[in-house]
């Protein structure tokens, strides 16, 4: 029988999923969307197999933030857990970062896909990110083993901020490939579509532009007259019709395959490292220690190349996440169709 803590954690977490659904379904539909469903196709083992002598009560709850990334992230976790022998809560799709931290913080939520950046910068208060990623994850994890959280080793796929060109003008500028090859373009070819929230971040365009020996308004770095402010989803297109040489985006973004865009690199690493790792409940990893196992089979294989076509699938294409999910979990081996 399930011990008494376990008990009264599944009715605090039936009486969250229950608001959560609620409020995830006024939000969305104000906003003339349709909320994810928690349906995931039945998956059988694959290299992820049951956990021996795992008990027939055991049960997990994910939660995941509501968009296309984090949904894809948060139905691959759910297989997983599923795959592993739990019986799984589906509380995927949560309006906001902030509410999705405190389901975990409160315990009401076993796991969640967090990025390094977001929980140093906007959980734990930090002023500014730290761009090598392996330092950015261990201050991350060192750092929440006090609020009972336990970070996995983090994936590859790292979705931050970065600049990029299409691809078909990269020989028109000289083989552009660093944001450093920027400032050796003329000043009329160094044209720039960012959106007004990097326009102003304290660790957005103008600092970027500092960082690569160039100033922003000066008639010799950028001038104002070469940067287009635009609405937040327009940058990508905007760039690839040539609007602007270069073009803000987010490196997983699956437009960036879909237009062509090529990302130049950040080559003195400006931007913060916002690396996705799988975090525990500390009590529910000390329970079920073999999930730690599960997990760690699939980070590696999350790269940003992969999220870019996963990303593609969903906001392309138009299919569901929990259908992308279960593709690309099947083709990897960590599952099998039934």
């Amino acid at each position: 029988m399930p011990t008494t803590a376990t008990s009264r954690r599944r009715l605090r977490r039936a009486s969250v999923a229950g608001v959560v659904a609620v409020s995830t379904t006024a939000l969305l539909a104000g906003c003339g969307l349709q909320p994810a469903t928690a349906f995931v196709p039945a998956v059988a083992p694959g290299s992820i197999t049951e956990i021996e002598g795992l008990p027939d009560d055991a049960s997990l709850t994910v939660t995941a933030k509501n968009f296309t990334e984090q949904l894809v992230l948060g139905k691959i976790a759910v297989l997983a857990a599923q795959a592993a022998g739990f019986e799984v809560t589906d509380m995927t799709n949560v309006p906001g970062s902030v509410a999705v931290r405190q389901l975990m913080l409160d315990g009401d939520a076993d796991m969640t896909y967090e990025y390094t950046g977001t929980a140093w910068l906007t959980y734990l208060g930090e002023a500014s990110g730290i761009p090598d990623q392996a330092e950015q994850y261990r201050a991350v994890r060192d750092a929440d083993e006090a609020n009972g959280l336990t970070w996995l080793e983090p994936a590859p796929l790292n979705n931050t901020y970065a600049m990029a060109v299409r691809s078909e003008a990269v020989p028109e500028l000289g083989d552009v490939a660093t944001l450093s090859d920027i400032a050796a373009l003329p000043v009329e070819q160094r044209t720039f579509c960012v959106e007004a929230e990097f326009n102003s971040r304290a660790d957005g365009f103008a600092p970027m532009l500092e960082r690569y020996g160039l100033e922003l308004g000066a008639a010799d770095g950028v001038p104002t007259d070469n940067v287009s402010i635009l609405d937040t989803g327009t940058v990508y297109e905007a760039t690839d019709r040539g609007r602007c040489n270069f073009g803000e985006v987010f490196t997983t973004d699956g437009r960036i395959d879909s237009l062509d865009l090529t990302v130049l690199d950040d080559d003195q690493g400006f931007f913060p490292a916002y690396n996705a790792a799988p975090v525990f409940s500390t009590a529910t990893l000390e329970e079920y220690p073999e999930l730690a196992g599960v997990y760690d089979q699939i980070s590696p294989a999350l790269t940003d190349d992969e999220l870019r076509t996963l990303n593609r699938r969903v906001d392309v294409e138009g299919q569901e996440p929990a259908d992308v999910a279960f593709a690309w979990m099947v083709e990897q081996g960590f599952v099998t169709a039934p």
